[in-house]
């Protein structure tokens, strides 16, 4: 039998309320069992799907992004370093191997480097 997962875990792996996923199940968007005593649980591949399904595109504002082309992807055990240059800028990324294998990242693709960070320091 597959993994079942509780409403609040379901919530906490999706990132939204309760309320939200309460409201998918009245709107037919998804359809949790009920255990003998009442939860709500949902089957872990179905969360997946879900997870996959909300990752798709985002909004972000255009000062967070710099468009530029792969460099380099050096990639080492569970990490890899992606080299890219924006402009007269030179962005680089350590990310893990599994997402620079996603992304299927090679010497000379187009990429955008999105920055979220709350400060940069740099001293010297």
């Amino acid at each position: 039998m597959a993994e079942r997962l509780r409403i609040g875990t379901v919530a906490a792996i999706l990132g939204v309320s309760l309320d939200t996923l309460r409201r998918w199940e009245a709107d037919g968007e998804v359809t949790f069992e009920r255990t003998a005593g009442g939860q709500r649980v949902l089957d872990a591949d179905v969360v997946r799907r879900l997870l996959r399904d909300r990752q798709g595109p985002t909004q972000l504002s255009a000062r967070n992004r710099l468009e530029g082309v792969v460099v380099s992807v050096q990639r080492d055990g569970l990490m890899a370093q992606v080299d890219l240059a924006c402009g007269p800028y030179r962005v680089v990324s350590l990310i893990s191997r599994e997402a620079a294998d996603e992304l299927d990242l090679r010497p000379g693709d187009a990429a955008t480097a999105v920055v979220k960070a709350t400060s940069v320091e740099i001293r010297r």
